[in-house]
C-alpha cells in the first residue's frame, strides 16, 4: 500500500467530497491500515480545491470502472491491462492496490453524470484531457475499442466539458482511420502547409506533458505518450505530402 498510502495520506482534496467520495469512502477505508481513521486523517490534512495526485488517480479508477462495464462484460484481459498500465505509469505496489480497488468499484453503480460534473468543476482542462487518453487506452485492452465504450467515453467527455474536436483527436489515437493523423491535429485534409504547421504547434502546446506537471511525475510521464502521438501524426502528414 506504499504509494497509495502516500497519495491518500497527502490528501484526496475535492475527490473525497460529493459523489466521488461516496463511491470511494468504504473502498479506501477497508484497504488502508487503520481503516476509516486513515482516510479521515488523510483527507483532513490534504483537503484543498486543487487536484492532488491521489484525487486524480481515484477519479481515473472510478471512470475506468464505468467504461469497463459499458459493453456489458468485464474481461480478464481488461483487468490485466489495467494492472500493466498502472505498473508502467505508477509502479508495482500501486498497480496491485489499484486492481483491488477496481474490483470493488466494478461491483458498484457509478453515477457517471454526477462524477463527471464533480471532475469538471474541480480539475483543469489539461488534466481532463489526460483522463480521456487514459480511458481510451484501457478501453483498447482487448484489441479494439467497443462501440459502447466509445459512446460512454464520448458521453463522459461531454459531461466533463471536453470539446468534440478534442474528443475526436484523442479517439483517433486509438481508433485509426484514413484521416486519423489529421483528426489528431484537429485539421481537415484540405489544410495547407501553413495551417498544418500552426495546428501542430497548437496541439503540441495543448498536449505538452508540462500541462499536467502539478499531478506528479507519474501522470506527467504518462502524458508523454499523447504528446508523442501528436508528433508522429505531424511527421506522417509531412511524409505523405513530401514536406521537408
Amino acid at each position: 500500500m506504499a504509494k497509495f498510502g502516500k497519495w491518500i495520506g497527502g490528501g484526496l482534496g475535492w475527490a473525497f467530497g460529493g459523489p466521488l467520495g461516496a463511491i470511494l469512502g468504504f473502498t479506501i477505508g477497508s484497504m488502508i491500515d487503520g481503516g476509516q481513521e486513515a482516510v479521515k486523517r488523510g483527507t483532513r490534512t490534504g483537503y484543498s480545491g486543487r487536484t492532488t495526485t491521489g484525487g486524480y488517480v481515484m477519479s481515473l479508477l472510478v471512470l475506468v470502472a464505468a467504461v469497463m462495464k459499458a459493453d456489458g462484460k468485464v474481461l480478464k484481459s481488461e483487468l490485466d491491462y489495467v494492472k500493466k498500465f498502472m505498473v508502467h505509469n505508477f509502479g508495482e505496489d500501486s498497480a496491485q492496490e489499484a486492481v483491488k480497488m477496481l474490483r470493488d468499484l466494478l461491483n458498484q453503480t457509478i453515477p457517471v453524470n454526477e462524477v463527471c460534473q464533480q471532475i469538471k468543476s474541480n480539475m483543469n482542462y489539461s488534466a481532463r484531457l489526460q483522463l480521456v487518453h487514459f480511458l481510451f487506452g484501457i478501453a483498447q485492452a482487448d484489441g479494439e475499442v467497443d462501440v459502447e465504450e466509445q459512446k460512454l467515453i464520448s458521453h463522459i467527455c461531454n459531461q466533463m466539458g471536453i470539446g468534440n474536436n478534442d474528443f475526436e483527436s484523442i479517439q483517433a489515437m486509438f481508433v485509426p482511420n484514413t484521416d486519423s493523423d489529421y483528426k489528431i491535429l484537429e485539421i481537415e485534409r484540405s489544410a495547407n502547409e501553413e495551417e498544418l504547421k500552426k495546428a501542430y504547434r497548437r496541439m503540441a502546446m495543448k498536449y505538452h506533458p508540462d500541462k499536467v506537471s502539478n499531478l506528479g511525475e507519474e501522470v506527467q510521464n504518462a502524458a508523454k505518450e499523447k504528446f508523442q502521438k501528436v508528433n508522429q501524426a505531424y511527421e506522417n502528414i509531412k511524409k505523405e505530402r513530401k514536406i521537408a
